[in-house]
């Protein structure tokens, strides 16, 4: 009897790590699409992620296989500036994609009055940079934290039209040139 108790516990020793073993690999195997699953269509519009794939997680996946799915029905306009952002958000580090994130997830979070004034601050922003001679679009710092524009927004107000709001650089970005 002690025998067969100590030969099953045994077994079990060996057979719950190659288990666990299995189950990790088919985790890893379980992330779908892979590159090569995807359909030459998917994988012409996809490019600027290629070599973030295999680092995706499968939501991650799913959702830019359905942004590629819905991507022929796009305008040209709209295609154009989702190549870019793709292209764009490749060439950010992994700290600064998180920030991203963070800051969107807080922009969010605002309430929908707040939320439509740091839009507009931002755009404000943005048309400054166009007419500014030394600046280019690849130029232009991210966009502003929008928990420091609603403390902005709330205690100094909206910035007139026409000119750039204050404090939107962000670490590791350009400051605005004085104008």
């Amino acid at each position: 009897m002690a025998q067969a108790l100590l030969a099953l516990i045994l077994s079990l020793c060996l057979a719950v790590p190659a288990a666990a073993a299995q189950a990790k690999a088919e985790t890893k195997k379980s992330v779908r699409p892979t590159w090569s699953e995807l359909k030459p269509e998917q994988q012409k519009i996809l490019t600027p992620l290629a070599s973030e794939w295999e680092n995706m997680d499968q939501a991650r996946r799913k959702r830019w296989v359905e942004i590629a799915n819905r991507y022929p029905k796009m305008k040209p306009q709209e295609q154009q500036r989702l190549q870019k952002n793709m292209v764009d958000w490749v060439r950010l580090t992994p700290e600064q994609r998180t920030a991203a994130r963070d800051k969107y997830q807080a922009l969010k979070k605002l309430p929908p009055d707040k939320r439509k004034e740091v839009i507009a601050q931002w755009q404000r922003y943005q048309q400054s940079l166009a007419r500014e001679p030394n600046f280019s679009p690849s130029d232009a710092p991210a966009p502003p934290d929008p928990q420091a524009a609603e403390a902005a927004t709330s205690t100094a107000g909206a910035a007139p039209s026409g000119t750039k709001p204050t404090g939107t650089a962000t670490a590791g970005t350009p400051a605005p040139a004085a104008q």
